[in-house]
């Protein structure tokens, strides 16, 4: 039975066990500590609420009694000033906006090609390739700080954690001289939230 939205009392969100842009919604969820419950949603066979919920049918869509959300970074950030603590971004405009666009970044130079290399087909190779540039070349930015650039865990390490645990099904492997982002990704992975964030089909994937 079609559950109304308004009549949620909790937080659902509907998210894929595999899914990428899900698995960081789920990591700020669990560094913040919020109760939610979770609808898992399997590529082919998508339920009708999120049907009537979200026009473009897509995962993550978080429900937050009569609010629907259904962009990952809106709905990431939309948890950082729902629940203020703790604080996954800067408080001062000018540094929100410097994290924003560097959350630009990641996306576009980073999840593209992630997308790619999954899509398969004759670009896969060279994306792969990349991407494995990308981050070994970026690796001692890694190093300056505990996070990426940051003294605080940000949303840009919910974004940058979630994409470097799928490296290995990917197929992209990080060299050893990339000694930063080693160090980090093994930073970021013993964090009992992100440990609490990951599905059962996440866990296989290491």
């Amino acid at each position: 039975m079609a559950v109304v939205a308004n009549r949620r009392s909790v937080m659902t969100l509907f998210s894929d066990n595999t899914d990428m842009e899900s698995h960081r919604v789920r990591i700020v969820l669990a560094e913040k500590g919020i109760n939610f419950e979770v609808v898992d949603v399997k590529p082919d066979d998508r339920p009708e609420d999120l049907i009537d919920l979200n026009p473009y049918n897509s995962v993550p869509t978080l429900v937050d009694r009569d609010l629907v959300l259904f962009s990952p970074q809106v709905i990431m950030e939309y948890l950082d000033e729902r629940f203020p603590h703790p604080p996954l971004m800067p408080v001062d405009p000018v540094s929100r906006a410097q994290m924003r666009l560097m959350l630009y970044r990641v996306k576009r130079d980073w999840d593209t090609l992630a997308e790619a290399i999954q899509a398969g087909g004759k670009d896969a190779d060279e994306a792969r390739k990349s991407l494995r540039e990308n981050l070994t070349a970026v690796s001692p930015i890694f190093e300056t700080k505990p996070f990426f650039m940051s003294d605080e865990f940000s949303l840009v390490d919910c974004m940058i954690s979630a994409l470097v645990w799928r490296l290995p099904v990917l197929g992209v492997d990080i060299p050893a001289q990339a000694k930063g982002l080693l160090a980090y990704a093994e930073r970021m992975f013993e964090r009992e939230a992100f440990k609490e964030s990951l599905t059962e089909m996440e866990k296989e994937m290491r």
